[in-house]
């Protein structure tokens, strides 16, 4: 927690001299918000580094909280190597807890990086009504703002359930430590951020590539309603989105998802976060962190096609499990777009084969340096939240075509679900195919109502079949005695930040 005090009080001090008397002198060699923010350029700077944590957050720890904490995939054992204990825990929903916080790593990476986001974007928007230059950038650049601190406190309250409340920039180390905002608290603020950032922010079609448009918010939005079951309020924003001309399904599924070097920002993309191959620190590494292992250079350079593979060692994540492979219809082009296999010679598994995501492993130079862009949103997702949106207020009849679009690009036939119930369904089913290894499953389990009973089956499974589950027959491998003994709905607050904070 201090480590993040000292940062929230760092750049706070930065705005903390927008009502400053005409006295107050500033040193010109200082950085602060009196200094630095006078010009759009400067404002623009400011809002390019508050998108920064995104990269981070899907690069390192989304896919862990939101895919791996699933059903949808889990982690491929590796005895040569050992264990990965804080990955494990929360594949195997037995991350530790006491009264009420957790000290596992990557809940608190997860944590903190959201709130980087919120400090920048605090900075933001504390000042830049202040400041005179250009209306409609100046719009444009608030509405990103807006957008992106809604979106971090979504990620919040969809994986803490509460968490403090910071709207303005903290100047001082007491004021970091704020009461926990209820769930109700958050949402509030997200909604209001979000409604502002629809009318701020330009179009898809007007705005640079890659940054948050109006669509995007109008999305974000919708699913913020969805979540909190605020079904009417959600379908006129989806209902703008799908008729603005914006956006369209790209014909083959595969070509959703940007290559290392193309086709990002793409027809189909509603908000992505941007990564670049190369030197210049821009880049992901993802996929790397999706391989089964142990994984040879020649095993390797099948899939990425680089220049210089190098073997992997250590233990493979973010596997697609049996059940996600099963969850696919006869026929249905998406499966071979999104997994692939690969057979590991070194692997102690009886078969060597293991499956892996296939729709983000686009070939590139370098080995461990990527540039494929990471979905938020996706125009398919937009489709299907309208056709929940709709169905839950009883206009299922309506909600059928929305679904129908993104079962026929998969190459499915129209949906035979009529009644509300059965379409419910055959929209829950359609969202874990259509959005497979998105991080998105984890907070569908939750929103539904259906987390503790999928969860708990699953573990059954693996429990009963551990070698279905990829760990080597050879070693007589099995979960751990605490696997699947935690099945909260919400992860535990990081232990880290409850250090200094006495509303933890």
């Amino acid at each position: 927690m201090k480590r993040s005090l000292i940062f929230f009080c760092t750049i706070g001090l930065l705005v903390s001299a927008c009502d400053s008397k005409f006295l107050e002198i500033y040193p010109e060699t200082s950085l602060s918000s009196a200094t630095f923010f006078k010009t759009e350029a400067d404002f623009q700077q400011a809002v390019n580094a508050a998108y920064v944590p995104l990269r981070s957050i899907v690069n390192d720890r989304a896919w862990l909280l939101g895919e791996m904490h699933s059903d949808n995939t889990y982690y491929a054992r590796n005895p040569l190597f050992g264990a990965t204990e804080q990955q494990e825990d929360i594949a195997d929903f037995a991350i530790p807890t006491a009264n009420g916080v957790t000290s596992n790593t990557h809940v608190l990476n997860q944590y903190r990086l959201d709130y980087q986001i919120i400090a920048r974007t605090n900075q933001i928007l504390a000042v830049i009504d202040d400041v005179d230059f250009n209306a409609e950038s100046k719009s444009n650049l608030k509405g990103q703002a807006l957008f992106l601190r809604a979106y971090a406190y979504f990620e919040l309250v969809r994986y803490f359930n509460k968490a403090p409340l910071h709207l303005t920039p903290v100047t001082v180390r007491q004021e970091a430590a704020l009461p926990l905002a209820t769930a109700a608290e958050l949402y509030a603020q997200i909604e209001k951020d979000a409604l502002e950032a629809t009318t701020s922010l330009l179009p898809k079609s007007k705005q640079e590539p890659g940054r948050a448009t109006s669509g995007a918010a109008k999305t974000l939005l919708a699913d913020v309603y969805i979540n909190q079951k605020k079904w009417a309020q959600a379908e006129p924003l989806l209902k703008d989105v799908v008729n603005s001309g914006e956006y369209s399904l790209m014909p083959n599924y595969a070509d959703a998802f940007s290559t290392s070097t193309g086709n990002k920002n793409n027809k189909e993309s509603v908000f992505e976060v941007q990564f670049i191959e190369g030197s210049a620190g821009l880049n992901g590494s993802f996929l790397y962190n999706f391989l089964p292992r142990p994984m040879s250079s020649e095993e390797l350079v099948k899939i990425t096609g680089t220049s210089n593979p190098q073997p992997q060692t250590g233990e493979g994540n973010n596997i697609p499990t049996p059940d996600i492979i099963a969850a696919y219809e006869p026929g249905d082009t998406r499966k071979d777009a999104s997994i692939a296999y690969v057979t590991l010679s070194g692997s102690q598994r009886k078969d060597k084969v293991y499956p892996y995501i296939k729709k983000y492993a686009k070939t590139h130079a370098l080995n461990g340096n990527h540039g494929m862009n990471w979905p938020i949103y996706r125009y398919s997702e937009t489709l299907l939240l309208l056709a929940e949106a709709l169905n839950e207020q009883g206009k299922t009849s309506d909600a059928a075509p929305y679904l129908n679009q993104v079962r026929n690009r998969a190459g499915l036939a129209n949906t035979t679900a009529s009644s509300q119930a059965d379409m419910r369904e055959a929209i829950f089913k359609e969202r874990r195919v259509e959005l497979a290894f998105e991080n998105k499953r984890w907070f569908d389990l939750v929103r539904t109502g259906r987390a503790v009973d999928v969860i708990t089956a699953y573990g059954q499974r693996i429990k009963s079949n551990p070698e279905a589950y990829y760990y080597p027959v050879s070693e007589g491998s099995k979960p751990r005695g605490n696997a699947f003994t935690n099945l909260d709905l919400y992860y535990a607050l990081p232990a880290d930040e409850s250090a200094l904070s006495p509303n933890f």
